[in-house]
């Protein structure tokens, strides 16, 4: 027997006393038969904007979404209020789908969850002929977008509801849409005549934070410690080899964490993500395949160890955080191979020039707001054409103002160091030859000659790279991912170095000193540059200790000594302090093919498989 009224449903079903803002004019709008689009950030309360209308209409309310994972959830909440919820999936036996599609001809169901792929076949339209129709509610609507982040090809076919079922009411819901994705959602579903509803997006119980470049891991455990301790949470990471390395170092660190990709055996992601769902203080550690699913309203913390690709896809993942309204962190820490990467894997994809110019726009509007030293969450709402009057108060750059400098001399330095060395070269080998290092790559190409070689040492290879990063952030140079991560001038570049302007910069943090810096002393004199290395080795002697103690292969001390010298001979080799003939033997080629190779490719990051951030956030059917 169907309610009449959305109030009572509201307060007797769901146990609130009146809904949110906006709330109301959508379910009214729906009841009424017409179609709506709606923008609501996550947390928001868009299930109800539709699963009340189809309690209130007289049919079974049909659920698009996208992941099973999600209908599971959704269905598991519903029938918890002791209403007649189901879904169709391919998790399901043949007897189960037979079942359910028998109680949804004879009316039995409100609502019945389907993903898009199992909604376009010929049997499924033609059993929705079979039955009285309540609405339809299409899901995560940006993925019909391919603007957007989340892009699902099975969405495109989406508007044969339209033209099969033109007297059922549709409504479409998203938490994550700019302008350009706001009209594809239009132009695709055919909801030109649709009321759209878009509230604010504005998440204000959420503290934004970005972190400075530095040593990844040591940031994430200060962050974890200071404000998350036991704490559920989700890390994200580019790579599904970071996955994998990043949960089982938190693991080590005394935190239950668990990775979560693509290339996971699915009962293996099942498990993990259950075990999010239902334990305390799980930490998931994943790629962009885990979280559109999930709807736990107490993950308190989002953390991100890579630059995500656009800002939609920064607000969607960050949006998974404090979905209860209570307070919860946003904390970013990023460097500029995540900028080499990301546009690597742009310009090797298969899409046309017009959405790889797209991809980019959007890359550089997420580098700028890791960038800002002003309110990131008025840099963030305007971006989503929503206006915040004031600062937020509730952001790092808000709460802890960064200082700015007047770096104009600095940044001809650099800019000149990237000319006079032939604008082939990267970060790294830019920062050396200001820093004047001895090395025999500098000498080998003559750079040791030029004018810039040196001119920078008062300044730290940290300082360098904080200053180059800035400069590519600000389009005053640009990458050659071809080039394995190369800088080129352009055109903004050449009245800094003429003198005809100046220009002001984020100055970099430094964090006081603590435990946690005591804990890590014996890296203190790595430069930054050479981090990537030190980790590296350090990595490689863990894989050839077959379990016993690390520092049985070489000690900390003896790759700090490597990381110095760099040595790409046995010969060399023999000359590091703690580096043995039985050891030489036994480790040497190992140890020096990874030194080579992270020298060949000191800008690219060779671990990175390219073909592994391809992972996919659909549902088999």
């Amino acid at each position: 027997m169907k309610h009449t009224d959305a109030l009572d449903i509201l307060q007797t079903i769901y146990g609130y006393d009146k809904f949110r803002p906006q709330q109301a004019r959508i379910i009214d709008t729906v009841i009424d038969g017409d179609d709506a689009l709606v923008l609501m950030p996550t947390g928001g309360g868009k299930s109800l904007c539709y699963q009340v209308p189809a309690l209130v209409r007289e049919g079974t309310g049909i659920v698009i979404s996208p992941l099973i994972a999600l209908m599971q959830d959704q269905v598991d909440a519903l029938k918890a209020l002791n209403l007649n919820a189901a879904f169709i999936n391919s998790s399901m036996t043949a007897a189960d789908v037979a079942r359910t599609e028998d109680e949804l001809i004879r009316g039995d169901i409100d609502l019945l969850y389907v993903a898009p792929e199992r909604l376009l076949m010929d049997s499924m339209l033609s059993l929705l002929d079979q039955c009285q129709l309540a609405l339809f509610a299409i899901d995560e609507a940006h993925c019909v977008s391919q603007w957007g982040h989340d892009f699902r090809k099975e969405y495109m076919g989406l508007n044969v509801l339209h033209e099969r079922f033109p007297a059922v009411p549709r409504i479409a819901l998203t938490a994550t849409a700019d302008q350009r994705t706001r009209d594809e959602i239009v132009g695709n579903l055919d909801l030109g005549n649709a009321a759209q509803f878009i509230s604010s997006f504005d998440r204000p119980n959420i503290r934004y934070a970005i972190s400075e470049e530095g040593n990844a891991r040591d940031s994430l455990l200060n962050f974890l410690d200071e404000h998350h301790d036991g704490d559920a949470g989700i890390v994200y990471c580019l790579s599904r080899k970071k996955v994998e390395d990043t949960a089982a170092w938190l693991c080590k660190q005394g935190r239950k964490a668990v990775p979560y990709h693509a290339g996971l055996d699915a009962g293996t992601r099942a498990e993990h993500q259950s075990r999010f769902l239902r334990e305390e203080g799980i930490i998931v550690v994943a790629t962009i395949a885990f979280g559109m699913g999930i709807d736990k309203p107490d993950v308190r913390f989002v953390a991100h160890l890579n630059l995500p690709k656009s800002i939609e896809a920064y607000y969607q993942e960050t949006g998974r955080a404090g979905r209860d309204g209570m307070p919860a962190n946003a904390w970013m820490s990023y460097g500029l191979q995540d900028v080499i990467n990301l546009r690597s894997m742009m310009q090797e994809s298969d899409a046309d020039e017009q959405h790889k110019r797209v991809e980019y726009h959007k890359l550089e509007s997420m580098l700028g707001l890791a960038e800002l030293s002003t309110c990131r969450r008025q840099a963030l709402l305007a971006y989503f054409d929503d206006e915040l009057p004031k600062a937020c108060g509730n952001c790092d750059n808000c709460l802890n103002p960064p200082v700015t400098w007047d770096a104009t001399e600095s940044a001809q330095k650099a800019l000149s160091c990237c000319y006079r060395t032939g604008q082939r070269f990267g970060v790294n080998y830019l920062i050396d030859v200001l820093l004047g290092k001895d090395a025999e790559r500098i000498k080998s190409f003559g750079h040791d000659k030029q004018t810039t070689f040196g001119i920078g040492a008062d300044k730290s290879a940290a300082e360098w790279r904080s200053l180059y990063r800035q400069l590519i952030a600000k389009g005053l140079l640009s990458v050659d991912v071809g080039g394995h991560g190369s800088v080129m001038l352009t055109e903004q570049a050449r009245p800094i170095l003429r003198g005809e302007r100046t220009l002001e910069l984020r100055q970099i943090k430094h964090r006081a000193g603590g435990a946690k810096k005591k804990k890590r002393a014996h890296a203190e004199h790595i430069a930054q540059a050479d981090r990537p290395l030190w980790e590296r080795l350090r990595a490689l002697r863990t894989s050839l200790s077959d379990g016993k103690p690390a520092y049985l292969v070489f000690s900390d001390s003896t790759l700090i000594d490597m990381v110095d010298q760099k040595p790409m001979s046995h010969d060399q080799l023999s000359a590091v302090s703690g580096v043995g003939k039985h050891k030489l033997e036994k480790y040497g080629d190992a140890f020096i093919g990874a030194i080579k190779e992270h020298e060949m490719f000191a800008d690219y990051d060779a671990d990175l498989d390219q073909s592994e951030y391809s992972d996919e956030v659909s549902a088999t059917e």
